[in-house]
Parts: structure tokens; C-alpha cells; sequence
């Protein structure tokens, strides 16, 4: 069984790590080894644990972005009854892009998920993998030539431009919102589609969601700020697709006595998501994924030592 505690700190590091570019699924590989939990992590009671916990995590996204989905559910709406996307609807765009990019990432994770998972998932490789992750966020930053802040133009400067401006359908949102989702509107489909397929890498335990699709974002021009948003956006679904596919699994009769673990690593992860999405926006707003690449390489470096020194 599952206690309370151990639901508390695989919820806390889901809700923690699942946002830092940093891989969640690597983490809950590799840290219970490290801590000598005798877990079976093909178990169903894992497994629960890890659905319930991912759950949360895609609600608590839900709701932290609800006035976004909510433009965005509109600007569908919009198109489907026009039967076309308006140049200047940046809402119908975004709408559209992140239904292209969650295409390849669900279709991805339902052929490879079982045979990656069953040729990597094991703590040493997971480690390793951390540090290629840690690679990948180092090497996007070096190779983006991008400025780390995008500018407001000014009403005049967006008017003489052929760039349409935004618009009735993005009223009522802050000048920093409507600059990051126009420019994910003007991404593309095929960006689009390419950042939706960088996240079946995180297929593979150490390989981060969150930090594949940033860099895809970073290398099609979005700032880091932009990147994360497109990516926290682009989670929802995914992660709340997945989880809900198998969340039958914890209504099982043999799931019973697990239950109680379920709900405080839900509630933990929730938390955690909340405050983890609050501090990464503000963080990106200057910052770069480069302290994330940083802590990967010797996390992974640390965590491989300490596991080829387990018995």
C-alpha cells in the first residue's frame, strides 16, 4: 500500500516538476529508489496514483486559464459557424493550433507509450535521460535568435503593418496576454504540429513535457514567456485526455484501500500546479530555461551516482 506521506511527496513532485521543464515522469522514477520506498511502479496502485495526480494537475490548468479557454472555446465556436477563421480572430487561431498540436502528442502516446515506458522506464536510464533533457533546454537557448522579450506595438505601428490587428475577440485581456497569444496565433499549423510531436519525447521518463514543447516554441520564435504559455495551454488537454482515458482504473474494487492516497496526492499535486503555473509565467518574463538545463545535467549526474551506488 501506498501511505499518506508517500501520496503527499509523489503528489507535490507531480504538481512541481510536471510544469518545470525539468520531467516529472522522471522524477517519480527515479526519487522513490533513491528514498528506499518499496514500491512496484507497475503496480495498479501506482499507476492510480500517477493518473489521480496528472488529473489534477490538467483541472488545476483548466482553471488557472479559464478566461483563456473560454475566449477560446468562443473562437472556435466562431469559425465552426462561419465556417472560416477570420484573419483578425487571434482566439479561432489558438484555438485551432493547439487542436493541430494535441493531434500527434495523443496519437504518439497511445501507439508508443506502453512499449517506451517498458524499454526505459527504470531509474538509472531515467537519470541519464534527465541529463539529455538538460542538453536539449541548453542547446535550444544557445540556438534561438530571438529577443527574450516581445514589444507592444504601438496603434499606429500595427495599423500601417500587414499584420491585422487583434481585434473584438481578445477585449477585456491584459496587454502582456494579448501580445503572447497573438503571437502563438501567427505560429502556424506546421510549428504548431512540430511542437505537438516534440512532446511524444516525453514519452520517455526524463524527458520533460513542459520543456520539449518550450523549446519547440522557442525555436519557432516565441519568447520564453510566450513558449511557456503556448505550453501550459497545450498541457491541459493532453494530460487531462490521459488521465481521464484511465480513470475508470481508480474505481476498481481492488483500488479501494488506495483511495484515501489518491485524494491527498490529487490535492497535493493541485496545489502544487497552481503555485508552480503562477511562479513559471513570472519567471519567464525574464528569465531563460537555462537554470532548468543546469539543474537536469547535475540532478541526473547526482541522481546516476547515487543509484549505481544502491544495492
Amino acid at each position: 500500500m501506498i501511505t499518506l506521506i508517500q501520496a503527499a511527496i509523489l503528489g507535490l513532485l507531480q504538481g512541481i516538476t510536471e510544469l518545470f521543464p525539468i520531467s516529472s515522469l522522471g522524477h517519480s522514477v527515479i526519487l522513490p529508489k533513491i528514498f528506499g520506498w518499496n514500491l512496484d511502479q507497475a503496480n495498479p496502485a501506482f499507476l492510480g496514483l500517477l493518473i489521480a495526480t496528472h488529473l489534477a494537475t490538467a483541472v488545476v490548468l483548466f482553471l488557472f486559464f479559464i478566461k483563456d479557454w473560454i475566449k477560446i472555446f468562443q473562437g472556435l465556436g466562431r469559425s465552426i459557424r462561419d465556417r472560416k477563421i477570420r484573419t483578425d480572430d487571434v482566439y479561432a487561431k489558438l484555438g485551432w493550433l493547439l487542436i493541430i498540436a494535441t493531434v500527434p502528442a495523443g496519437i504518439l502516446g497511445l501507439l508508443l507509450e506502453k512499449p517506451i515506458r517498458g524499454l526505459f522506464a527504470t531509474p538509472l536510464i531515467a537519470a541519464v535521460f534527465l541529463i539529455v533533457n538538460g542538453l536539449v533546454l541548453f542547446t535550444a537557448e544557445r540556438l534561438r535568435s530571438r529577443p527574450q522579450r516581445v514589444v507592444v506595438p504601438s496603434m499606429s505601428a500595427v495599423e500601417n503593418s500587414s499584420v491585422p490587428s487583434p481585434g473584438p475577440a481578445i477585449e477585456n485581456t491584459t496587454a502582456a496576454d494579448e501580445t503572447s497569444d497573438t503571437s502563438i496565433s501567427r505560429l502556424g499549423w506546421k510549428r504548431a504540429l512540430g511542437i505537438g510531436a516534440a512532446q511524444a519525447a516525453a514519452l520517455i521518463p526524463g524527458i520533460s513535457r513542459s520543456g520539449t514543447s518550450m523549446v519547440g516554441g522557442l525555436l519557432s520564435g516565441l519568447n520564453n514567456e510566450t513558449a511557456a504559455r503556448f505550453s501550459f495551454l497545450l498541457a491541459t488537454p493532453i494530460i487531462g485526455a490521459a488521465a481521464a482515458l484511465k480513470l475508470p482504473g481508480l474505481f476498481s474494487p481492488e483500488m479501494v484501500d488506495e483511495r484515501g492516497a489518491f485524494l491527498v496526492g490529487a490535492l497535493c499535486s493541485g496545489v502544487a500546479a497552481w503555485f508552480a503555473t503562477k511562479f513559471l509565467l513570472r519567471f519567464f518574463e525574464t528569465k531563460t530555461l537555462t537554470p532548468f538545463a543546469i539543474y537536469c545535467v547535475v540532478a541526473g549526474v547526482v541522481f546516476s551516482a547515487l543509484l549505481l551506488l544502491i544495492p
